[in-house]
């Protein structure tokens, strides 16, 4: 074989040796490298080594400089085989805890399959589903299982798409919700599932305790008969709740492992007592007389013996039911007889069972729905059994909805799993249609087999206190009693360990910041802290001591978990975002859609009240992350619904251009960087943000002389820098920094190209250019100000110059007096709409609006304030009106002076350049390539004596329109002064830059607007974009 295609063997640091791909991690890659470059090997003629071995960093040779920074294919497809994009586990926030065993690589069957069957077996399978057959019906009761079940099938579906979609660590739907969704969504669907998994602790507790008391113990309550009186029974299932949680708590605190142990245990129980079910409704096929009730006329009694059930005048029922010979009028009315429990599937009592048996609390268990058969009258109860509860169709949902829960066994031990993306969705979906099937033949089994009145007994008090299910069963009724019992613990094991587990999860991720506490960890890894909480929330539960209670509560929990699975799985179907590749194919938006519909009507139909607290909860939680959670980016979906409404938003601006009712200031703040890269004046920041008020787009923007590629850096710099500045100033918006080798130039492509669409700035500010009368600068200040604002006036954005922007006030403070407007020209309605925006922040809230307008000769001034007070009044605008009559005077001679001076100065300034530009013309031609003299007054007068021969005010005659200009800004800032000196804030018309663009013109028009704002202490100067803003119309 030729040395070029040998193939070579590359030891890796830990002990792995890999072939073809030479080293397989970092520090491979720069041995290689190190290789390569040493002295080693003599380069050959073009500079490269020649050892051949290195055949590898050779032939990538052209990549070298990117390896450094960049690790080859090779390095990359090696470092996969260690990853573990898992949640952090115990160790990694504790380093003094052990580290865990590696996790066991376990099958479909074992990992997922099997911990969905005991997690979705409970206890309202045991003690509740005969009541519920029995209550609704055969064909209701089948239509409550069928509507559960879809609900868990369509929402494994949602979750067997998002979980095949990229590896899922441990954390279930949480995770899985909040990857999709987003930290808020997550955080929020976390703790109601956390809660949930709590609360389902507290109910197998109850259900436990109510199996022993109510059917193995009776004789161990401590609240005396509880068959006659059930808030005794609720106190027995709290007191003794609260002991066995407290030994399940310190069992889950000592030993995880039996924990787990016991799992297999409860799992046998579960599928144990259902075969036994199964066995014993065909073994009783033809029923049996073990089971015989007592019946009043249609009425169902309790407490009697089979051989007292007559209406023998010495009998127990007649001394009962006739205290003081005065017998009740429905005993005297009806006759006694014994009716067999359990008929069995051959006599046909399915058909007496198709129909429902809804009733109100209170109540009597009957045949029928006759008002007489089940009204109590007002008459004393006796031994008859009555509802503790009322039931509806919607009710036993919420009551049944809790059996078919669990279906996330699977995904939270995704990280034990050999190949997670295939397990889950087969063991998932394999669980549910067994369980569905088991639920939906019992029902029929249960209809089929057992008298309606003995499936509507729910604590079994007419047989003497025995669960109906039990005594069904074959062998024996203690197959069902213990399997039922253990099977139980197991699951509020399950919960108790799980949901601590959960919750450490939730605190490790950073997005609830009073959680933080609950990361901890103890030495053994245990999340006790958790624990405790957990125990406090479940103790609340037991305390509520009715499995009808807390099974509706419980589900909206669930259920809201369940919604936001479909929810995710639809969004991320939607928008078909690049990274949603399910392996699970099975899957589509509108199962999403249905799954998510039937959990939120599952929802409000088992109880309003109970789906308020949960989505308030919810909403609650969703806030305080969005507020004060930490900021995590985890490319969920919402954000790729954001994207997708701005896409459309845009794309619908783009139709045409706003209308004026709908326009609104668009900001772009060009900002002026010091020295040090910060904002050089930040109440721009905080002028733009009382502008808004907090709405619409802001776009801060700089510009940094220079090449990009050397201030890159600086340019970053920058953008963080205004990015802070905005945020201190609570400035909702954007930021960049534009490098460009000329500022004007850069400052003109940010107002053409800022923006995107329809969602364009309109409005830009720009500060004014204090000191530029300075002439030592090489291109004086107010040309790149004027460059600015003609650019602006191109695009036909509106434009504000604030002046004496230190003295405007903070968005922290608040001012009161007055903004005068000062309406020469109308440009689109920018003076009337400003002032109004600014009012509506805190700081100017309190000011009071004055505008005036200036009348000529020619006008009818008392007809212009009518006229202005019924357009402010169309606009619906408050503020006092004022018209400012100017009379046409002579020239005075001090605006002639100032002309005069400011034409002086130009002819002074025009001579100082031409001067410069002799002396670097002299330079040049020397030869010399030093930059000319610093000394400018000496350079001057060694070229020429231009300073010397500065001309006098005798020697300059103005032009006649530069003196009416001036005559103009002189008369009104007169006016202005004399009644606006002491208003917080003055806005009036910025007037056109001139056309011509020769210095002395751009000069004069700069101190036509110094003399405008003379003597003024904050002054915003505008100029409208060309379109009005502001309508009279609704």
């Amino acid at each position: 074989m030729s040395e070029r295609f040998k193939v070579t063997k590359f030891d890796d640091p830990k002990g792995k040796t890999f072939k073809n791909y030479g080293a397989t991690c970092a520090e491979a890659d720069a041995e290689q490298k190190g290789k390569l470059l040493s002295a080693s090997g003599d380069p050959d003629e073009h500079g490269l080594p020649t050892d051949k071995n290195k055949g590898c960093d050779t032939n990538l040779y052209l990549y070298h400089e990117e390896i450094e920074d960049r690790p080859r294919a090779a390095t990359f497809l090696s470092s996969l085989a260690d990853y573990a994009n898992t949640i952090p586990t115990a160790s990694a926030a504790d380093p003094d805890a052990p580290k865990p065993a590696p996790p066991a690589r376990m099958g479909t069957l074992i990992g997922v399959y099997l911990p969905c069957i005991q997690n979705i077996f409970g206890v309202i399978l045991f003690i509740r589903l005969t009541w519920v057959v029995g209550t609704a019906g055969a064909i209701q009761g089948f239509l409550i299982v069928l509507t559960c079940c879809c609900t868990t099938m369509l929402t494994a579906i949602s979750m067997s798409a998002i979980a095949t979609n990229g590896v899922v660590p441990a954390g279930g739907s949480y995770f899985m919700i909040g990857r999709s969704l987003g930290p808020e969504c997550g955080g929020a669907v976390g703790m109601l599932f956390y809660t949930g998994t709590t609360l389902a602790a507290a109910m197998y507790i109850v259900g436990a305790v109510e199996i022993v008391l109510t059917y193995m113990a009776p004789w161990i309550s401590i609240f005396g008969d509880f068959t006659k009186d059930p808030e005794a029974m609720y106190n027995n299932f709290r007191v003794y709740g609260t002991g066995l949680l407290l030994i399940m708590g310190m069992v889950v605190f000592v030993g995880v492992k039996f924990v787990n142990k016991f799992a297999t245990v409860a799992l046998a129980c579960v599928i144990l007592s259902i075969t036994a079910v199964y066995a014993g409704i065909f073994v009783n096929f033809y029923g049996n007389d073990s089971l015989q009730m007592c019946v009043l006329g249609r009425r169902l009694l309790k407490d009697i013996h089979i051989s007292n059930c007559t209406k023998d005048p010495k009998g127990e029922l007649h001394a009962m039911f006739c205290p003081d010979k005065i017998c009740d009028p429905y005993y005297e009315a009806h006759n006694i007889s014994i009716v067999q429990g359990i008929k069995g599937l051959a006599s046909g009592v399915f058909f007496d069972n198709l129909q429902d048996s809804f009733i109100q609390e209170g109540q009597y268990i009957a045949y029928g729905k006759e008002p007489d058969d089940i009204e109590q009258m007002e008459r004393p109860t006796h031994n008859q059994i009555y509802a503790d509860i009322t039931t509806t169709f919607t009710i036993l949902i919420g009551i049944f909805f809790p059996s078919v829960t669990g279906i996330m066994a699977g995904s939270n031990r995704s990280g034990d799993l050999a190949d997670a993306q295939k397990s889950i969705p087969i063991g998932t979906i394999c669980a549910i249609l067994t369980t569905s099937t088991v639920y939906l033949s019992c029902v029929l089994l249960f209809a089929g087999t057992v008298d309606n009145l003995l499936l509507r007994d729910k604590f079994g008090q007419s047989i003497g206190g025995k669960l109906v299910v039990a005594n069904m069963a074959w062998p024996n009724q203690w197959v069902i009693l213990i399997g039922s019992f253990l099977s139980t613990l197991g699951a509020g094991l399950q919960s108790l360990t799980g949901a601590p587990r959960l919750l450490q999860a939730i605190a490790k991720d950073e997005i609830i910041p009073f959680l933080a506490p609950f990361a901890v960890s103890s030495k053994r890894g245990e999340p006790t802290r958790a624990l405790l909480l957990t125990m406090a929330i479940c103790q609340c539960g037991i305390l509520l001591g009715n499995v009808d209670i807390l099974a509706p509560l419980l589900s909206m929990f669930f259920l809201m978990c369940y919604g936001f699975v479909n929810l995710a799985c639809a969004l991320q179907t939607l928008l078909k975002t690049p990274n949603w590749r399910p392996r699970f194919k099975y899957y589509h938006w509108s199962l999403s859609l249905a799954g998510l519909t039937l959990c939120i009507s599952i929802m409000f139909m088992t109880s309003w009240f109970y789906a308020l607290i949960a989505i308030g909860m919810a909403g609650l939680i969703y806030k305080y992350i969005e507020y004060r959670g930490a900021e995590k980016e985890w490319g969920d979906g919402l954000r790729g619904l954001a994207l997708s409404a701005a896409r459309y938003s845009l794309l619908r601006l783009e139709e045409g251009p706003p209308h004026t009712k709908n326009w609104r200031p668009q900001v772009l703040v060009l900002a002026k960087l010091n020295p040090d890269l910060m904002p050089t004046y930040r109440k721009m920041l905080a002028f733009a943000n009382q502008l808004k008020a907090g709405k619409g787009l802001t776009v801060c923007v700089s510009v940094l002389g220079g090449e990009f590629p050397k201030r890159a850096g600086e340019a970053s710099t920058a953008r963080q820098n205004l990015r802070k500045c905005m945020d201190d100033e609570k400035v909702k918006g954007f930021v960049d920094v534009l490098v460009s080798p000329n500022v004007p130039d850069g400052l003109s492509h940010l107002v053409q190209t800022t923006g995107l669409g329809g969602l364009k700035p309109n409005t830009v500010i720009v500060g004014w250019p204090y000191g530029w009368r300075r002439a030592e600068e090489p291109e004086p200040r107010h040309r790149g100000f004027l460059h600015t604002v003609r650019a602006v006036a191109s695009a036909r954005m509106a434009l504000l110059v604030p002046k004496g922007i230190n003295f405007y006030p903070d968005s922290t403070e608040k001012v009161s007096g007055n903004i005068d407007i000062w309406w020469i020209v109308h440009d689109g309605g920018m003076l009337m709409l400003l002032p109004f925006l600014l009012k509506q922040h805190r700081t100017w809230k309190n000011c009071k609006m004055r505008i005036f307008t200036v009348a000529q000769m020619e006008d009818n001034s008392i007809q212009m304030k009518k006229d202005l007070k019924m357009f402010l009044y169309q606009l619906r605008i408050e503020a006092e009106v004022e018209v400012v009559e100017m009379t046409d005077s002579d020239i005075s001679a001090y605006t002639y002076e100032r002309t005069l001076m400011m034409e002086q100065r130009n002819q002074m300034l025009r001579e100082l350049r031409l001067n410069k530009r002799e002396t670097m013309g002299m330079s040049q031609c020397e030869g010399a390539n030093s930059p000319p003299p610093e000394d400018k007054h000496n350079d001057a007068t060694a070229n020429g004596d231009a300073v010397n021969a500065m001309p006098t005010m005798s020697d300059i005659t103005p032009d006649e329109g530069t003196v009416r200009r001036m005559h103009t800004a002189v008369k009104l800032n007169e006016v202005i002064v004399a009644r606006s000196h002491d208003s917080q804030l003055v806005i009036l018309n910025l007037p056109g830059p001139p056309r011509d663009t020769s210095v002395e013109r751009e000069s004069n028009y700069m101190e036509f607007l110094e003399v405008l704002t003379e003597g003024l202490e904050k002054v915003l100067m505008v100029r409208g974009g060309g379109r009005e803003v502001i309508t009279i119309y609704s």
